[in-house]
């Protein structure tokens, strides 16, 4: 019986070596190693042998089978490396290559990225900060009273009693005054976060801009004249600004810039709901309080700020009328731009 093992190892071992596909192969497999296979039929016979026998015939007959099935595993692999590598039956060279599609840039990346080039070119330093933030730096520095509305839980999101998601990219502006001698000017652009519900104009996570600017005798026509020149260069000479008092603990004074509405250019429509003006942003002179804060004389210098939202400006810069749809990398929204 050990000579008809040897006997089906080696004619196992010289059909293997010739076949030339994997059909082949698994009939060489069913042929030696099947139910009804050469290698089972002697097993079948293993009852017939004598105890002395049935041990050394039974670990023949696995190594035999360990052997087989090494050869059909190395052969399969050689086959299927072999046939990677030749051209496929229904594969024709001679066309043309697909186009693949370029990828595009998200709308608020872009609008971000061309807010940014405009104020690059205007002489502002580009500058950015953590995303957590700390009560001194989000609130305290700013000069928000303890009991201003927008410490309430219901606007922020604290991770510790005095460690937050920032709310505006205008603790930055602390952190450059903390560290660099006046005269500067910076935008400061970056993601912040707010505890409000999401729909179509509003987001719990959203983009801004900041930007401040600190020199001797800056007043408040300098403001108006670089936001005028920004929005020109944004929307088009057609479009005009108009500011409007507000208030912001940090400025002083404040106040909301407008502009007329880039759809129907100031005629009154359903986007400015008939005024023919749209809020844009928030701006001021820096409140001498936050000076003092970082260690500026507010005698000597003086400076403006102004913060705006990128998802607004793309909204009304590509008519998209639902904030939700930046964020959801819908390929048939990204496509458009």
């Amino acid at each position: 019986m050990l000579d008809r093992l040897k006997e089906i190892s080696g004619q196992a071992e010289l059909s293997i070596q010739g076949a030339s596909d994997l059909k082949t192969i698994e009939d060489l497999r069913v042929k030696f190693l099947g139910k009804s296979g050469l290698l089972t039929d002697v097993l079948k016979e293993l009852g017939r042998l004598s105890p002395e026998e049935k041990p050394l015939v039974g670990k023949a007959c696995n190594d035999v089978k360990n052997t087989i099935t090494r050869l059909l595993e190395q052969k399969k692999e050689d086959i299927e490396s072999q046939s990677d590598s030749l051209p496929r039956a229904d594969f024709d060279p001679t066309l043309p290559g697909r186009q693949w599609t370029a990828g595009r840039l998200n709308p608020l990346t872009r609008v971000q990225k061309e807010i940014a080039a405009i104020f690059k070119e205007m002489g502002f330093d580009l500058s950015d900060g953590p995303d957590v933030e700390t009560d001194y730096y989000n609130f305290l520095a700013l000069n928000f009273p303890p009991d201003h509305p927008a410490r309430d839980a219901q606007d922020t999101f604290y991770l510790q009693e005095d460690i937050l998601m920032r709310t505006h990219t205008s603790p930055i502006q602390i952190r450059v005054m903390e560290k660099n001698k006046p005269p500067f000017k910076f935008i400061a652009p970056g993601r912040v976060y707010r505890n409000e519900a999401i729909d179509a104009t509003h987001h719990h996570i959203f983009h801004q801009v900041e930007g401040f600017l600190v020199d001797e005798g800056v007043h408040f026509g300098h403001l108006k004249g670089v936001l005028d020149t920004f929005i020109k260069r944004l929307f088009g000479d057609k479009v005009k600004t108009r500011f409007r008092p507000s208030f912001f603990p940090f400025t002083e004074p404040s106040a909301e810039m407008d502009i007329s509405c880039v759809f129907c250019e100031g005629k009154g429509c359903r986007i400015c709901k008939q005024s023919g003006w749209v809020e844009l942003m928030g701006c001021g002179m820096i409140d001498p309080e936050v000076f003092k804060n970082c260690g500026i004389d507010p005698e000597k210098w003086t400076g403006f700020a102004f913060g705006m939202g990128v998802e607004r400006i793309a909204l009304f810069k590509y008519d998209i009328d639902d904030i939700r749809l930046f964020y959801q990398n819908d390929i048939r929204f990204l496509k458009q731009f």
